[in-house]
């Protein structure tokens, strides 16, 4: 079992920067997992935002978000990160951080086994 804890959101103004953080900790986490974070607006589907492989640091990046986002693993601290600059209002949502076990970079929700409970992201003027 692998426990994820966000932390980080926030209110912020278009064309901010904020950076999310995730902990995670279980007997069974190891560098054998893929790391991601997804995003969730109202109303509509849950989708990734980034995902990084934890034994050798390669990313994947969503639609839109490329450029702007970074994704980064601490595995000596098993902490995430997701630094988000120039932040837009269409980035307003929920933000998740989840994990898999394995090495396989895989972008769908469901193929994710365990998530944080989310942290709120708004960006409003």
């Amino acid at each position: 079992q692998v426990q994820l804890v966000e932390s980080g959101g926030g209110l912020v103004q278009p064309g901010d920067s904020l950076r999310l953080s995730c902990v995670a900790s279980g007997r069974t986490f190891s560098n054998n997992y893929v790391m991601g974070w997804f995003r969730q607006a109202p109303g509509k589907e849950r989708v990734i935002v980034a995902a990084i492989r934890r034994s050798d640091k390669s990313t994947y990046y969503g639609d839109g978000v490329e450029g702007r986002f970074t994704i980064l693993s601490d595995n000596a601290k098993n902490m995430l990160y997701l630094q988000m600059n120039s932040l837009k209002a269409e980035d307003t949502a929920v933000y998740y951080c989840a994990a898999r076990p394995g090495i396989r970079i895989e972008l769908r929700e469901n193929d994710y086994d365990y998530w944080g409970q989310g942290t709120q992201v708004t960006v409003s003027s």
